[in-house]
């Protein structure tokens, strides 16, 4: 059931925001100053944090959870599922004298020890190795969760093992944004900059999403067990019409929203833009900018949120990227750039790109990690969902390739040829109307079909797939331009003419690199083409990208930089491997499943109908003509003949695949290659039977049910 909505004019959006989160605001009310400055020292890396402190801390936490009625905490975490984990205990603390107090501990804050050994480690433990720690992420502030039966606290935290070897994805996240801190700061230092003592790495995630009718979605097995239908012949009308995008949102949907946004704000996640997407009951909701790890925090209770709230109105959120067949899937655009402590953005071109140094270089440094390490960043967007996606009309293809706009690719092309170089201030656009204002013109265009384009003064890297946890693209998004901006930095070190050392490095990197950057459009058949001429990597599958993350340049890489060990990576190769081989089983066997107990007796019982009413028929006239009804039934028995015989095959293989042991990488390519395969030929057979029968005597939900009815 939907709670009541708030009344914003009783309770204005400014005092119901953030009345979940322990903000800076909430602690620097309730910390001794002395207490607060620590912890914000603590924060920026200058000082580490004393149980004093932490005690401090935990008290003034616990105080304002308990006020507002919270009797649990949780240490928060994101385990390598790619979902988040938690474990409960209660603040409550037994006196000798038979009562209780509620007591919440500095260590407690900072320390807690869940089961290790249920989750997945990829080898990194055995199951008997079963300790496990979380700690405290000082700069994700902790926030309280309300349900129908209670509220909780909830403390974002690290999970890492008895040994030390991070097991989640918060970890490698913060150890990158360190090394780019690191290496950002040099490049600052030799161009003279000496306030700034830290760079930030910031994120503004767009995710996209469907809602469907919950008691649909219910009545399809694939749908609750897979997040994605395994079944459904096209619907008479699609998105071909383009009449959804940015359309008028319907009643029902709008209450979904104005729930979610108000659970949201409470939680001090700055839910900003909400539209209809491009596919029928397909959204997107936005968020604003800032610190990678908190970014990527909010937008796992995003998606939670979204989960958790859409069965109050009779409806059901999916995530995943590619739920039904002929319309667009989902995605999570990443929108990725870099800022110093001082408000200062490194990827900002300003009025003058040509003329601005700090920008050239950071610009440089991001070409030259993008094609480097192309291959790497394609397998942070990697999992059996995105294979659905990328290279369909409304993604782009497993190609990297970058997206700077006509006017920094000209200035970049100048500068390389030596001539001289002019980007004046920005335009407007005059709509031709004298009562409507100029509109100023943005220094590049958008290019919706580029996996990596410019937009301004940040890079959106579109190939992210909507279900994911958005850690592992920025981790590796910061790794890759952490080392090119150490070359840079040894570079520039040593330089004794700085300008002319600047100019040198953004000439070389552009020629060396350009192969890159393409501004076209990436959906069309001739970009293929001409990406293999420039010899960019085109990583079509999955099971193809996932062994990048243990290549030997991928391992020198993260040990350089002090992100991930060797046996970190590999273990993350066969957890990812793994979990592709997991996910194609359960949605075969639930094809299997479906076809066998729905399908087939639903088609075989329709059959029976047509031929019992082609007898009636003719019992009553040998002269009326049937072949229009037999020729029905000859189709419908023909299809299902097929339907039962590659139900079978895929059933055997299934069997196979189930007993294959040995090399990881082999079984999950068996998956791909046969499994997978082998599914789209039940599906063909199916769908097609969905056009044949009646409608009623379908098994389950079709798609205009689905797509087009909230």
């Amino acid at each position: 059931m939907a709670k009541s909505p708030v009344n914003f004019v009783e309770t204005p959006v400014a005092d119901l925001y953030g009345s979940n989160c322990f903000s800076d605001v909430v602690m620097r009310e309730r910390l001794p100053k002395a207490i607060y400055k620590e912890v914000k020292k603590v924060q920026t890396g200058e000082i580490e944090l004393t149980p004093t402190v932490a005690d401090v801390v935990a008290g003034a936490i616990r105080d304002w959870a308990i006020e507002r009625g919270a009797t649990h905490f949780t240490h928060w975490f994101q385990p390598l599922t790619g979902l988040t984990a938690e474990k409960h205990d209660s603040f409550i603390s037994p006196t000798a004298d038979g009562r209780a107090i509620m007591e919440f501990s500095g260590k407690e804050l900072i320390q807690g020890e869940p089961d290790a050994s249920s989750f997945p480690s990829g080898g990194l433990r055995a199951t008997f190795e079963a300790r496990g720690y979380t700690a405290w992420d000082v700069n994700s502030p902790a926030f309280l969760k309300e349900d129908s039966t209670g509220v909780t606290l909830y403390i974002p935290t690290a999970f890492i093992s008895y040994h030390g070897e991070a097991l989640d994805k918060k970890v490698p996240l913060l150890r990158s944004m360190e090394a780019l801190s690191i290496q950002a700061i040099r490049i600052l230092r030799a161009l003279g900059n000496t306030g700034s003592k830290r760079v930030v790495t910031t994120l503004g995630p767009e995710q996209e999403y469907f809602l469907v009718d919950k008691e649909l979605a219910d009545a399809r097995l694939d749908l609750v067990l897979t997040g994605r239908t395994l079944f459904g012949a096209r619907p008479p009308k699609g998105q071909e019409m383009e009449d959804h995008y940015f359309g008028n949102i319907k009643d029902r949907v709008f209450g979904f929203m104005r729930e979610l946004n108000t659970e949201l704000w409470k939680l001090g996640i700055p839910a900003k833009t909400q539209h209809n997407e491009v596919a029928p009951n397909q959204f997107e909701l936005a968020t604003i900018f800032t610190s990678s790890n908190v970014a990527t925090d909010w937008n796992q209770l995003v998606m939670e949120t979204m989960k958790r709230i859409a069965p109050r109105h009779g409806l059901t959120a999916l995530l995943h990227e590619k739920p039904f067949a002929g319309v667009n899937g989902s995605g999570k655009h990443n929108n990725w750039s870099i800022s110093t402590d001082d408000g200062i953005n490194l990827l900002e071109p300003g009025s003058s790109p040509h003329d601005n140094a700090q920008f050239l270089v950071f610009l440089a440094a991001v070409i030259k990690a993008v094609d480097v390490y192309a291959p790497l960043l394609r397998a942070s967007a990697a999992n059996t969902g995105n294979d659905h996606r990328l290279g369909a009309n409304e993604a782009p293809p497993a190609i990297i390739s970058m997206f700077l706009g006509d006017v920094l690719s000209d200035m970049l092309d100048k500068l390389a040829k030596g001539q001289p170089v002019k980007t004046g201030a920005k335009t407007k656009l005059e709509i031709g109307v004298t009562s409507m204002p100029k509109l100023p013109k943005d220094l590049t265009d958008r290019n919706r079909t580029s996996p990596f384009a410019f937009t301004g003064n940040k890079f959106e890297f579109r190939m992210v797939a909507s279900s994911e946890s958005v850690a592992t693209p920025n981790t590796i998004l910061n790794t890759m331009v952490s080392e090119v901006l150490s070359e840079f930095a040894d570079i520039l070190e040593k330089a004794k003419d700085i300008p002319g050392a600047i100019k040198e490095i953004v000439i070389q990197t552009y020629k060396e690199h350009k192969r890159i950057i393409y501004n076209g459009n990436n959906y069309s058949e001739s970009w293929v083409k001409e990406a293999e001429k420039r010899g960019l990597p085109h990583i079509r599958s999955t099971v193809e990208a996932l062994p990048e993350f243990a290549t030997p340049g991928t391992v020198k890489l993260f040990a350089k930089h002090g992100i991930l060990k060797k046996e970190e990576l590999e273990s993350r190769k066969v957890i990812y491997l793994e979990k592709y081989i997991k996910q194609i089983n359960i949605e075969a066997r639930t094809m299997v499943n479906m076809a066998n107990r729905e399908i087939f007796p639903a088609v075989f019982s329709y059959a029976g109908e047509v031929g019992a009413n082609i007898g009636s028929v003719k019992s009553v006239s040998a002269d009326i003509d049937v072949s229009a009804e037999e020729n029905l039934l000859k189709e419908i028995m023909e299809n299902l003949k097929n339907l039962k015989e590659h139900t079978k095959a895929l059933e055997s293989l299934i069997a196979e695949g189930e007993d294959t042991e040995g090399d990881i990488y082999k079984h999950a390519l068996f998956y791909k290659d046969h499994i997978f395969a082998k599914m789209s030929g039940v599906r063909y057979y199916a769908d097609k039977l969905e056009t044949l029968v009646d409608k009623s005597s379908w098994p389950f939900p079709a798609y205009e049910d689905l797509l087009f009815r909230l």
